[in-house]
């Protein structure tokens, strides 16, 4: 931490601190939580359900505090402002449940995404999008038609269309929650003209490859027939995706 950038800071010992003394002067009511990183690092708590603590940290090269707040892993604000009262002000803000429209709008330096204001509407509307840029990346691939095959047949699938979809290296996936963590999905790697549609469901952290449990596995010839073998192997009443893993 840079003194002469944060001379405020270096004096009350930590970033929490000064979080909690600056609400004292706005005569605001915050509960401070430890940071990531240290004295140059803290949280704000929420009590609005799902909402974690608002991350505020420092920047390195010049004066300012940025914030990022998270629902069920999903980033759904972030920003960064000189002002460490309205850093205060987003904290009380985030924590009390107000609604991402009505953040931006009391603090215009807080941005959400289109992701994050589409999970805000609901798991459903995650799920569309999350559906239609799926389809969309798989028509700007023409050089690899199998994953674009892929990408229809199991969106014809009304199971597999109400999970959340994603992508990583042209293998398609589908996990019951929009966030983390999520304790089952599906996969599934396109097949080529040598090698057939490979269909894995597995158990544990869907993304971490050192938790996951891969004893479900099948192969198919076709794209339709791994999206089958992929409803096959959901466990029964699965779906419709939830926000998170405690919704199920």
């Amino acid at each position: 931490m840079d003194s002469e950038l944060y001379p405020d800071l270096a004096a009350a010992g930590s970033l929490g601190a000064l979080l909690e003394r600056t609400a004292a002067e706005l005569a605001l009511d915050i509960t401070v939580v430890p940071g990531l990183w240290g004295v140059t690092s803290a949280g704000i708590s929420a009590s609005a359900p799902g909402r974690k603590p608002l991350d505020v940290h420092i920047g390195s090269e010049r004066r300012w505090f940025g914030v990022t707040g998270t629902t069920h892993g999903i980033e759904m604000i972030s920003g960064a402002t000189t002002d460490l009262r309205d850093v205060v002000r987003a904290g009380v803000a985030w924590g009390s449940g107000k609604s991402l429209r009505d953040l931006h709008e009391l603090l215009p330096w807080l941005e959400s995404s289109e992701f994050a204001q589409a999970v805000e509407r609901g798991p459903a509307e995650a799920v569309d999008l999350a559906w239609g840029r799926l389809r969309r990346q798989a028509a700007e691939a023409p050089e690899f038609p199998e994953f674009g095959e892929l990408v229809e047949a199991t969106h014809a699938e009304p199971r597999l269309r109400r999970l959340f979809p994603f992508a990583s290296m042209w293998r398609v996936g589908f996990r019951a929650c929009v966030g983390f963590p999520c304790s089952l999905a599906v996969f599934i790697t396109p097949g080529t003209e040598t090698r057939p549609f490979l269909v894995q469901c597995s158990r544990g952290h869907a993304e971490d490859p050192e938790l996951r449990d891969r004893d479900l596995t099948g192969e198919a010839a076709t794209a339709q027939e791994a999206a089958a073998l992929a409803v096959a192997l959901l466990p029964a009443g699965l779906g419709p995706a939830v926000i998170g893993s405690d919704d199920l």
